[in-house]
């Protein structure tokens, strides 16, 4: 059984009538042609399950590894967890997605019979002038006060939104009303879960079946968090300067978020636990358990656990996520 190494893994496209076409640059692999809205980047999420490309596991999905190689991968978060805890993409909003939220664990469990909730984090990518993201609501708004506008098709006068800037992330726990704005790319990293409920979806009518998409009020209003406001851009706290700035984004019971720039090399070290590497820009050499792994914007690299300490050599200018589970 070879020793593990920086794994890369194939993505996985995603198409919905609010998609575009940019992922098809980010990636070489996508489908010519229709809306690309979604590339799942790394994901053992139901029958979207990723698969090594690199070296001697290629061929090998990322749920084989779950299964047999476990602590390995994952080192000190590997309790609890039967399948990869974390679920990476890349979104192009070409329209707006729907107005929606996401249950916690136990509202997962309860209302879907699904064993996770969904928090998850935003970075923007790329942002049009004008765009919007919509995160929580105004100030004051009880649940009575939403489903009546809910009713009235006056939702959107009660969605906080703002004009996010490339670079902002923005950090949802379950129970935040949001919607992705129009002219919009974000990468996302969530709970390896899918439960969604929709509670707007601005009028449209999906093209495929010439009808309205499917709305899940009563269970979207269950688990809403009404006291918690509006959602802003996370202020980032620099976690190490100097030849390589580190920046920890989101620090939660899920996830820990960080942001490295800077164009000299430096050495990684995991500490015991996975984490996975997501290319901006730039491009990183990545060399550890006897192999060199390049990392370009779109692409990831996740470092399994027993992998330790890896040498991190960019070829200039480099900006890149990373992503840890707890």
């Amino acid at each position: 059984m070879p020793s593990l190494y920086p794994l890369k893994f194939e993505p996985i496209f995603k198409s919905a009538l609010w998609g575009g076409r940019r992922l098809a640059t980010l990636f070489p692999s996508a489908p010519a042609d229709g809306p690309l809205a979604e590339a799942w980047v790394l994901s053992d999420q139901g029958d979207t399950v990723s698969r090594v490309t690199n070296g001697p596991l290629a061929g090998t999905t990322l749920r084989d590894l779950m299964h047999t190689r476990r602590r390995e991968l994952l080192g000190a978060s590997a309790e609890g967890h039967d399948e990869f805890p974390l679920l990476l993409k890349f979104i192009d909003a070409r329209d707006r997605l729907s107005v929606q939220v996401h249950p916690d664990d136990e509202g997962a469990r309860r209302l879907a019979g699904h064993p996770r909730g969904k928090t998850e984090a935003w970075v923007v990518t790329s942002a049009e002038p004008g765009s919007q993201i919509y995160a929580g609501l105004v100030s004051g708004v009880s649940r009575e006060r939403f489903q009546a506008a809910l009713g009235a098709g006056t939702t959107d006068e009660l969605l906080h939104r703002f004009e996010p800037q490339v670079g902002d992330c923005l950090f949802l726990p379950a129970g935040i009303v949001h919607a992705i704005g129009g002219g919009l790319m974000v990468f996302e990293v969530q709970q390896t879960s899918d439960v969604t409920f929709r509670l707007h979806d601005w009028g449209r009518v999906d093209p495929k079946t010439s009808r309205p998409r499917e709305l899940h009020v009563e269970h979207a209003l269950a688990c809403t968090d009404f006291g918690s406001g509006p959602r802003r851009p996370v202020w980032p706290s620099l976690d190490h300067a100097g030849p390589v700035e580190r920046e920890r984004l989101v620090q939660c019971e899920y996830f820990r978020l960080y942001r490295y720039r800077g164009s000299r090399s430096f050495v990684h070290d995991g500490g015991g636990t996975a984490s996975v590497l997501v290319g901006l820009e730039g491009e990183v050499t990545v060399r550890g358990g006897g192999r060199e792994e390049s990392l370009r914007p779109g692409e990831v690299l996740l470092l399994p656990a027993t992998l330790g300490r890896v040498e991190c050599a960019p070829t200039g200018p480099y900006v890149m996520l990373e992503c840890v589970p707890v």
